[in-house]
């Protein structure tokens, strides 16, 4: 009797742990069903959203994106508020990400872009007439009216151009950037452009601006935007904790990876063929499919069922 009451007992504690694990699983779940995100208002980064956005969805999570500058974004990280930041480019935001770095307020998930170049540039034509470096740009400082078109205030980047400008490098010490967004600065280089006047703003790859203009990347800037015309790499960061939280996700974030010629495609259905983002996105997926059986290789829907045949029904694919 006393062994049947023993068993009845241990029956009884083991459902009662069960009961206790899948109700703690069912919680840890429920705290990641949403994913925040962040965009900074670059195409290349909202092409990267969207696409990571129709597959949380096909898969049951909620994202959400909020338009937040830079620093900002790290901020919210560094708070809890923004899980996933797919816009970690480096090494152009390196002192600017450091402090968040050192208080580890987020955990570096992997390069998701390599590739890709950051630094000043100019139209060809100007390049044709003897602009080819950084040092090349004072003796055209008329010319160019003393400034550097930059992107949004707060910008890695432009804090870099504001420091080459601070240390007086390249004979630039009297020179200034204008701040805009990266619409407004490339409207402006639209219209000097079309109107074949001087002009240097930044430039970077992935993006449209590659194929709507003729331009060319300026050499010598190694100190300030990295060698290989600001050769950068484009990381995936999360805020510290939840790739270990949200395992699922943390499994889907560590295989999404992108390529230049894909962004560039997305970004050209955007902004050239006027299409809805979330309908490139899907297209895009459709037609990489070995691309998507990396990413939701082991990646389950928010229910346990299989991560890629619900993106595959989702999208249309066979």
């Amino acid at each position: 009797m006393r062994t049947i009451k023993l068993a009845l007992l241990l029956l009884m504690s083991s459902g009662v742990l069960m009961s206790a694990a899948s109700h703690a699983a069912a919680t840890d779940e429920k705290d990641c069903t949403a994913v925040h995100m962040a965009a900074p208002g670059w195409t290349d980064i909202e092409a990267t959203n969207a696409m990571a956005g129709v597959v949380l969805r096909a898969l049951g999570y909620q994202q959400t994106v909020q338009n937040l500058s830079v620093p900002i974004t790290y901020e919210g990280l560094r708070k809890g508020q923004i899980d996933v930041f797919l816009g970690n480019w480096m090494p152009a935001q390196a002192p600017l990400v450091k402090p968040f770095m050192d208080a580890h307020a987020f955990d570096v998930v992997q390069a998701n872009l390599t590739g890709a170049k950051f630094t000043l540039a100019v139209p060809d034509y100007v390049a044709a007439a003897g602009v080819h470096t950084f040092a090349d740009l004072t003796q055209y400082a008329a010319r160019f009216g003393g400034k550097i078109y930059g992107i949004e205030p707060g910008a890695p980047a432009n804090q870099n151009i504001k420091k080459m400008i601070a240390d007086k490098a390249f004979g630039l010490g009297d020179w200034h950037v204008v701040e805009s967004s990266e619409t407004g600065m490339l409207t402006q280089v639209s219209r000097a452009v079309r109107e074949k006047q001087w002009i240097v703003f930044l430039a970077w790859e992935p993006h449209l601006m590659n194929t709507e203009f003729h331009l060319t990347y300026l050499s010598g800037g190694d100190a300030y935007f990295g060698p290989n015309y600001g050769g950068a790499t484009v990381n995936t960061v999360a805020r510290s904790g939840f790739m270990a939280q949200c395992k699922n996700l943390g499994r889907l974030f560590r295989q999404m990876t992108f390529s230049v010629d894909i962004e560039n495609q997305m970004i050209a259905s955007v902004l050239r063929g006027k299409v809805n983002a979330d309908a490139a996105a899907r297209k895009m997926l459709s037609a990489n499919p070995a691309m998507l059986e990396k990413w939701l290789d082991g990646v389950t829907t928010i229910s346990g069922a299989s991560g890629l045949q619900a993106v595959r029904a989702s999208i249309g694919a066979q």
